[in-house]
């Protein structure tokens, strides 16, 4: 008798929590879901995050899933087998699929950031730097035909700067492990 009341009484005791706890789990019915992927985690994002925090997003009726598609071809090739909803990427991605024929090609519709947002890293301070400082160097440039090493390439020719002559800008890192890279000893600049 003893132990049946003991059951009994775990059992209302697990029945009870369990329809506590159900009211603790976090619905967000009524909200529209969206895969978002963005290229990288950036700072020059921060305005995105902060809205995804504060949920300012949920106020408009958004729930934003949000994922580090680590580079444009990632983020564009699960843009077009529809696992997201947005990419985030550079322009240069779009192009690509439209110069490919594609029947049904990704549309850039918004502008996150204003510009670029590369910029020189050196190993050493350098107080007064100029661009021709690169010359004979060796800059980690990213992937070839992304956007980062295109800038950095446009940069570069409008200082003088011909890549492949006057520097050597190498494509062969990817960019998500730029930084490690670079730390790691490779390049003279990134």
């Amino acid at each position: 008798m003893r132990k049946s009341k003991l059951l009994s009484s775990l059992a209302i005791i697990i029945i009870i929590s369990l329809v506590a706890f159900m009211g603790c789990q976090q619905k967000e019915e009524g909200l529209t879901k969206i895969r978002l992927m963005e290229v990288t985690h950036s700072v020059f994002y921060a305005p995105q995050y902060v809205a995804i925090s504060e949920g300012f997003f949920k106020e408009e009726g958004i729930d934003i899933e949000l994922i580090d598609g680590g580079g444009a071809d990632k983020t564009m090739a699960a843009l077009l087998s529809e696992q997201v909803e947005i990419g985030f990427m550079g322009p240069e991605a779009s192009i690509y699929v439209f110069n490919q024929g594609a029947e049904d090609p990704a549309l850039n519709f918004a502008q996150l950031t204003q510009r670029d947002g590369s910029f020189i890293v050196s190993r050493e301070a350098d107080e007064d730097f100029t661009f021709e400082d690169l010359r004979g160097k060796e800059i980690l440039g990213g992937r070839k035909g992304g956007m980062p090493n295109m800038v950095l390439e446009y940069v570069l020719k409008n200082n003088n700067l011909v890549p492949g002559k006057d520097i050597n800008v190498r494509t062969d890192v990817q960019f998500a492990v730029m930084a490690g890279a670079f730390v790691g000893g490779e390049g003279d600049y990134t």
